[in-house]
């Protein structure tokens, strides 16, 4: 398939990248004239879209989504499928999917999951919104990017989950350090926190598989003196976006909130700027 890649970041690198070596032609464009193995540069968005079946996007925020694709579907061809993996809110989400269908063209918004990591081993997971057609065609390219593609229902749809989904990893992540430092305060030895929380009711993610705590349990940024896997900075992103999704939906998501507000000191000022978010642990030992 001759596939249109735009934003060639650190999740649209390796994505674009993997395409290429599945044997798929790809065209990619980054305003900051990334070059990528296997991918054939083009100078302009525009010039990566045209004359492609596919075209996929990984942008930073909702309203460069919106310019982007209002731009796109201008040019591409007609019947060509646009999907676009950028995590933004879900009325930008579906302000591209009303250009598309305008356009003519299937589209499906895709956020993902798995980090840089799972962008790079092809083991992201996709929540995607969108038509039943279009969601079947996109599959293929998603089988080789990720290990898991979820069709969350109609557009928007994928935004949505990502937003839930990532506000409930930013609140465990926020109880599981808090629970590691009062753990510390009282003497427990974190090896023991660990394999009693893990395996009881404690259990989520946060701790099983990305413990905050270095030296305990699977690998993990914190065992990396907090080198980013997930930004601090784009929990507070997904954070945000939830926040505003709530407000204009009438939810009440009090913890959410509490979250974001966390984040959002330990981004501003408390040290968290360019560190992984399971660092709020790193904060609270150091006081």
């Amino acid at each position: 398939m001759k596939i249109g890649f735009i934003g060639l970041g650190n999740m649209g690198a390796p994505m674009a990248k993997n395409l290429a070596k599945a044997g798929h032609e790809v065209t990619g464009f980054d305003p900051a004239g990334v070059a990528v193995e296997g991918v054939a540069p083009a100078d302009s968005a525009e010039g990566a879209v045209r004359g492609m079946e596919a075209v996929i996007t990984m942008l930073p925020n909702g309203e460069i989504v919106r310019a982007v694709h209002a731009d796109i579907v201008k040019v591409a061809d007609k019947g060509a499928l646009v999907i676009d993996c950028s995590t933004v809110d879900v009325d930008s989400a579906r302000a591209a999917h009303q250009l598309a269908e305008a356009a003519g063209l299937p589209s499906l918004d895709a956020p993902v999951s798995g980090g840089t990591g799972g962008a790079e081993a092809g083991t992201l997971t996709f929540m995607v919104g969108g038509g039943e057609d279009a969601f079947a065609r996109g599959k293929t390219l998603f089988d080789i990017m990720g290990q898991k593609a979820v069709h969350c229902g109609a557009a928007g749809a994928g935004q949505a989950a990502k937003i839930c989904n990532n506000m409930i990893l930013g609140i465990s992540m926020i109880g599981v350090c808090e629970a590691f430092h009062l753990a510390d305060k009282l003497g427990l030895d974190r090896q023991a926190m660990f394999d009693v929380a893990s395996t009881t009711s404690g259990s989520c993610w946060s701790i099983n598989t990305y413990c905050p705590a270095p030296g305990i349990g699977p690998k993990s940024p914190a065992d990396n003196d907090y080198r980013p896997g997930f930004a601090a900075d784009l929990m507070l992103k997904d954070l945000n976006l939830s926040q505003e999704a709530a407000e204009s939906a009438g939810a009440n998501t009090e913890l959410g909130r509490h979250a974001r507000d966390i984040y959002d000191a330990f981004v501003g000022s408390g040290g968290g700027k360019g560190r992984d978010f399971s660092a709020i642990l790193d904060k609270l030992s150091k006081g």
